[in-house]
């Protein structure tokens, strides 16, 4: 029994040794042959460590191919026809989905202590947010020549509506006239009858229009300091004198608006120089006039404009700040703070309850940064960056000049004010009281920006790839009807008619006429080939 069991293992041994030797000589290695029982190599010896570093890795691909493959995935999306269309209206709609979220969780407590209804700002604030869909709808169907069209008309209504606001304010400052019939004014806004309407936010989008069909028209001719002057100077003058006077932050938006569009046009370095000076001076004339009680209505110690400047250059104590005009700033620090890396969760803010003053409105983000922490932060600030890449994007891949100088406008509108509020919020920058667009609670402010958005996704759909696309492969009949028509063809240009009867035949082509000369030439074998060049000519 024992030795028929040793045979068994010795036997099973034997075949193990020539399954292994059989495998090695598949690969091409150093065997041993069945018949002869000597070692055959039935391929050439490869150099010492050869194989080796041949042989693939046993782990699966490495990151860097990973990343190198994430980046050409991601430059095909971008390359697609569409791509800045579908970036627009992604970024804007996650904006306004969280700006929404944030309004009711910032006004929630406030609106169940005084009216006993928590959802009351929200509900104000989506009833906006649908008359801007609204306006979003219209502008994105509506081509570039009625926006050059109506830009004059609209930055008459702004400029009249920041007189009248204007006025009000002056009479109710000098003569203490609070309303006159329907009208009436505070601050920033101009109330007609139950109508709340904050003029700064038109000027801001006819500005856009009427400044890109000014520089589109002239095209060229900016290179001469006149044809740049006028008459885009005086109307940005009177715009910056009109709303910096109640308004710094505007104005400071209004600039970022201007230089936009300059960049776009291709303004040189030397204007930029120039106009940096002039907004200096502009900006210390404004400042001169808040120390003097302008827009704020108070001199000395009541002067809230300057004092926030002032404040901000000459910061006091952090205990000190709580007593002073940098309350607000203060608290938002401390918010941010408690905030952490990853908030206290989304409505357990702890600063809303009174503690922060306009947590709806100006100072928004910092319940953000509380209760969604830094990282809720970044994922707001990198919405803003795509944003404001596709605009640039925009402005850089459509043909037409207004469409260009009104992207880039627009762009730098809405991504400088967003810098400025949330510069503000942190403490780099001095407070200046501009919203933070889809973020901050208010009306105008909502309504304006998604009719900007709107006309950028016109524009977007008008880039000369998507154009082609969208005609290649049209959309349904009733998808064109009820979201948006087909953008025109790019350089689509018309043929040239042909020549009428009486004008003769087209004109040949050069080297038609010099075959015809040839021909003419043979033809004539008695003239003598002898003499000049031009002799032969005739």
């Amino acid at each position: 029994m024992t030795g028929d069991l040793l045979s068994a293992v010795r036997h099973a041994d034997h075949g193990v040794r020539r399954e292994r030797a059989g495998r090695i000589r598949d690969d091409g290695r150093v065997g041993e042959d069945r018949g002869t029982g000597t070692t055959t190599d039935t391929q050439p010896r490869r150099a010492a460590g050869a194989e080796r570093t041949a042989d693939p890795p046993a782990v699966g691909p490495a990151f860097g191919l990973d990343a190198a493959g994430g980046l050409a995935a991601l430059r095909g999306l971008l390359a697609r026809p569409l791509a800045s269309y579908y970036l627009l209206i992604s970024s804007a709609g996650l904006l306004l989905v969280i700006g929404l979220t944030m309004v009711f969780s910032a006004t929630s407590v406030k609106n169940y202590a005084e009216v006993g209804n928590a959802f009351a700002d929200l509900t104000q604030q989506a009833i906006f947010a649908v008359i801007g869909v609204v306006a979003f709808w219209l502008c994105q169907r509506l081509p570039a020549s009625t926006y050059r069209s109506v830009a004059r008309i609209a930055l008459g209504v702004a400029v009249a509506l920041l007189l009248v606001l204007n006025l009000l304010l002056a009479l109710n400052s000098f003569f203490e006239v609070e309303q006159v019939g329907p009208l009436r004014a505070d601050l920033l806004w101009l109330f007609v009858g139950g109508i709340q309407l904050q003029p700064s936010e038109l000027a801001k989008f006819a500005l856009v229009l009427w400044g890109a069909d000014v520089l589109a028209r002239k095209g060229a001719r900016l290179g001469w300091w006149k044809e740049l002057a006028t008459p885009l100077f005086p109307v940005v003058a009177l715009l910056f004198v009109l709303v910096g006077y109640n308004d710094v932050g505007t104005m400071l938006c209004l600039l970022a608006l201007v230089v936009g569009l300059l960049w776009a046009a291709g303004v040189r370095a030397k204007v930029f120089a120039v106009l940096s000076v002039i907004g200096l001076v502009g900006i210390g004339l404004l400042v001169a006039a808040a120390s003097l009680g302008a827009g704020s209505g108070a001199r000395g110690e009541e002067n809230y404009r300057l004092a926030r400047l002032t404040l901000f250059f000459n910061p006091p104590d952090p205990v000190e700040c709580f007593e002073t005009w940098c309350y607000q700033t203060a608290q938002a620090r401390n918010a941010i703070e408690h905030g952490g890396w990853f908030g206290v969760g989304l409505g357990k803010s702890s600063l809303k309850f009174g503690w922060l003053p306009e947590a709806h409105n100006d100072f928004i983000f910092a319940i953000l940064a509380e209760e969604l922490g830094v990282v809720g932060c970044m994922v707001l600030i990198t919405l803003f960056a795509v944003l404001g890449y596709t605009g640039l994007r925009i402005a850089r891949r459509v043909e037409d000049p207004f469409r260009r100088l009104a992207a880039a406008g627009a762009t730098t509108w809405l991504v400088g004010q967003a810098i400025i509020n949330i510069g503000g919020v942190i403490g780099l920058m001095p407070m200046t009281g501009v919203p933070l667009p889809f973020i901050s609670d208010g009306g105008s402010a909502l309504v304006v920006t998604l009719a900007a958005i709107g006309m950028l996704a016109s524009f977007a759909r008008a880039e000369p790839d998507a154009a082609r696309a969208l005609h290649a492969r049209p959309p349904a009949r009733w998808v064109r009807l009820l979201w948006a028509p087909l953008p025109p063809l790019p350089g689509r240009r018309r043929r040239p008619a042909p020549p009428p009867a009486d004008r003769g035949s087209v004109p040949r082509s050069r080297a038609r006429r010099e075959d015809d000369q040839a021909a003419s030439r043979a033809a004539r074998p008695d003239r003598a080939r002898g003499g000049s060049a031009s002799e032969r000519r005739r």
